[in-house]
């Protein structure tokens, strides 16, 4: 693990793994656990107290630094593994690299069934480890040392690769990591792994830039791809030099500045009114880097149906996705040579103008969302005042509920690649576990992860251990009594207010308990700044953002807000609502996704 190495974006040099989350039980204590405590001084072990929250916290590294560098976590076998498991489908949805080192059962069998051990009648060999495969793009169970020799070279190509880049699990046995073996020197030599840029295809090429010039209203959607690949300032140049308007998916947020005259905004359900309007009229689509998710697509409701799709991804597997012609290559690569073959192509000018148009409406609307008014404060407020006080090297975070759409939707760039809304998995919890990673992995800058109290309360152990361990970032606490965006589904689809928000909810208390957010994140070893209003929101906030930055610890602010005021982007999204109901009212709401349905595009070809 010292040896390893990554090349960064600036071209220097830093560890491949920055460091271990642990969580020590019987299944690796006394194997891992002594490793690592050999090489303490050389390579951080935070402890965690969820094994969940802290593979989260290993996810926030990776994902803070544009997958460069691996987060990795140990655990315990049984409930200590499977904890993690939830972690890896987040790294997995996202394309983010995460090694996973659960322990795992003897391969000599001699004690069985040890503690923690869940048998299977039929299957000796099989253990709780296997539910990682699922969730895993490498899986390996090294039951010989010498497995590690043809192993360790996949797991870096997984972790490394552009293309495959996801979660590895090594499940590790308990009495295989108690063995020694002699490994040859050559697997200690340092080694440096640099980002591969593949180029596409020249007849590929060809073939893209022929669509591209007979198109007349082309649009430019830039995906997590080009974050990772570094290569924002050349999908601007590209765009500036031919014209094209340019829009966001959720992972590609923040790659454009927010005034640049051929931003559209971002793309999708939880996007912005101006880019949907684009992608309306838009006849021809240049994706770039994005596996074009349903919330980017509006469940493919966004394009018109006889738009064309030109997709330029390192991964085979999402570049031929809807019949697009697909350029398999590193973004940068691939933009830097469709640039070369367009020459002096331009889209005409009142098209690349209706990009500023339609987001002068957008920002016009969310300034007035922003404005106060309200007798409690809407997400879009906490979200403008935590905007407004943010700069070019602050980083914004948040993962379920209503929060990813104010962030999508209404948050404003102040710095290039700033944002981590993990919305491929939509993990709550994510959100306090992965800003202690994020907290680790910048070094410049205030981290702030904004929530709602459903999401405090399903995962937030890890405020303790970064709290402990001395990382700071800000902690938005947004608290409207419940899961309130799926209340927003639920009643929004016709059905009746039902087990989401607390007053629908089952309990034999006339006057049931509130939860004290401040005195439970105090309890923690936080700061805390309980806010009353939006009138004392900004300067709770500016003394968190210094607490968590000279203090290194977390500085949780408290706000109640809205349960029922959302951004709205006028995109569908197709659910499961039931053909057939008690409520005439989901009766009206099927008939309304059949009527969506008739207007998805399946083939773009």
């Amino acid at each position: 693990m010292l040896a390893q190495r990554t090349e960064l974006f600036d071209g220097t040099h830093a560890p491949l793994f920055p460091g271990v989350f642990a969580i020590f039980g019987h299944g690796n204590v006394l194997g891992i656990g002594n490793a690592l405590e050999e090489v303490r001084s050389e390579l951080p072990v935070w402890r965690g107290h969820n094994e969940q929250g802290m593979a989260l916290a290993a996810v926030g590294i990776s994902k803070a630094t544009h997958r460069r560098q691996v987060g990795v976590a140990t655990s315990s076998i049984g409930p200590g593994a499977l904890n993690m498991v939830t972690a890896a489908g987040v790294a997995h949805a996202n394309r983010l690299p995460l090694l996973l080192l659960p322990g795992d059962t003897f391969t000599g069998r001699a004690p069985d069934p040890v503690l923690q051990q869940v048998e299977h009648f039929h299957d000796p060999t099989a253990t709780v480890n296997d539910a990682f495969r699922a969730v895993s793009r490498y899986f390996d169970r090294i039951t010989r040392p010498e497995q590690l020799l043809s192993t360790l070279p996949q797991v870096a190509r997984v972790l490394t690769d552009p293309a495959d880049c996801g979660p590895v699990t090594l499940a590790l046995p308990q009495d295989v990591q108690a063995e020694s073996y002699d490994f040859p020197d050559a697997l200690f030599k340092p080694v440096v792994h640099r980002l591969t840029r593949p180029r596409p295809d020249l007849h590929s090429l060809a073939e893209a830039a022929r669509l591209i010039r007979s198109a007349s209203r082309p649009l430019l959607v830039l995906g997590g791809g080009v974050r990772y690949s570094g290569a924002a300032g050349r999908a601007l140049r590209f765009a500036e030099q031919h014209g094209i308007p340019i829009t966001e998916t959720t992972a590609g947020r923040t790659l454009v500045p927010h005034d640049h005259p051929l931003h559209a905004g971002p793309l999708g359900i939880t996007g912005s009114t101006s880019a949907n309007v684009l992608a309306g009229e838009a006849d021809l689509v240049i994706a770039v880097g994005t596996r074009l998710q349903d919330f980017t697509t509006a469940s493919w409701t966004v394009f018109a149906p006889d738009v064309h799709l030109v997709s330029l991804n390192a991964a085979r597997f999402d570049a031929v996705k809807h019949g697009a012609t697909a350029l398999v290559t590193d973004a940068d690569e691939g933009l830097r040579e469709l640039t070369d073959v367009l020459g002096s192509w331009q889209a005409p000018g009142g098209w690349s103008a209706r990009a500023a148009a339609e987001r002068a409406k957008w920002d016009a609307h969310i300034t007035s969302l922003r404005a106060p008014g309200s007798d409690l404060p809407t997400y879009a407020q906490v979200v403008g005042v935590v905007n407004e006080v943010s700069g070019p090297t602050d980083y914004v975070m948040t993962a379920s509920g209503g929060l990813p759409g104010e962030l999508i939707g209404g948050w404003r760039a102040t710095g290039a690649a700033t944002m981590d809304v993990e919305y491929g998995f939509s993990c709550m919890g994510y959100e306090l576990a992965g800003a202690w990673g994020a907290a680790i992995a910048h070094t410049s800058g205030v981290v702030t992860t904004l929530l709602g109290d459903g999401s405090y309360l399903m995962l937030n152990s890890e405020l303790f251990s970064a709290s402990f361990a001395g990382h700071g970032f800000v902690a938005v606490v947004c608290d409207n009594d419940g899961y309130a965006v799926i209340h927003r589904l639920q009643t929004g689809q016709g059905g009746t207010g039902f087990n989401n928000l607390y007053a629908d909810c089952r309990t034999s208390h006339a006057s049931p308990p509130r939860t004290d957010f401040a005195g439970h994140a105090a309890a923690m070893g936080c700061a805390v700044f309980p806010v009353d209003s939006l009138d004392g929101l900004e300067d709770a906030y500016r003394k968190a953002r210094e607490v968590a930055a000279g203090e290194k610890r977390p500085a949780v602010v408290v706000i109640r807000t809205h349960p029922s005021s959302w951004t709205e982007a006028g995109a569908w999204w197709e659910v499961g609502v039931p053909e057939v109901s008690h409520r005439a009212e989901i009766a009206a709401a099927h008939d309304e996704v059949v009527a969506g349905k008739a207007k998805q595009v399946r083939y773009l070809g």
